[in-house]
């Protein structure tokens, strides 16, 4: 196996913004999934929109995909990317007191987008927990992982189940 080097060290080790320029533009795809999981009387609040702070799910699907928009602010090294699509979708299991977060991310370009994604999925939970901390301190957030993406020269990648 040939030995693979990180992209975003020089030779020397130090840090540094890939050169994408001769690349080519792709469309490019990233979905990222991850849970948070409540009591269920929280669940219970969000999901019948009786939150003392609002409509949690709306605020927290506009905080991710504001967030996708942003993230070459947020993590050192990712490029500025004109994002065509952003989509975050919840989907609560009662059965395990939870709600599954996932986001799919699009661009045309020339990098992928799966930090994007995951920042999505990152901060929407985040916006989550904040908007129900006051009644709901334990929530954990966990399993925030890239599920799929799609594009560029490294191809197709699925996550497996």
């Amino acid at each position: 196996m040939a030995e693979q080097r990180l992209t975003h060290l020089d030779e020397t080790g130090a840090a540094a913004m890939v050169d994408v320029s001769d690349k080519d533009i792709t469309t490019r795809v990233a979905r990222a999934g991850g849970y948070i999981e409540m009591k269920p009387e929280t669940l219970t609040m969000i999901l019948e929109g009786s939150a003392k702070k609002g409509d949690v799910i709306a605020t927290a699907r506009i905080a991710g995909i504001m967030a996708a928009k942003r993230t070459h602010e947020l993590i050192p090294l990712c490029h500025p990317l004109l994002i065509s699509k952003v989509a975050v979708d919840f989907q609560p299991d009662k059965a395990c007191n939870r709600i599954y977060v996932e986001a799919l991310v699009k661009i045309s370009g020339k990098t992928g987008v799966e930090m994007e994604a995951l920042t999505a999925v990152s901060v929407a939970c985040l916006t989550l927990y904040d908007m129900c901390k006051a009644v709901d301190r334990g929530m954990i957030i966990s399993a925030i992982k890239v599920l799929e993406k799609d594009g560029g020269k490294s191809g197709h990648y699925k996550a497996k189940d």
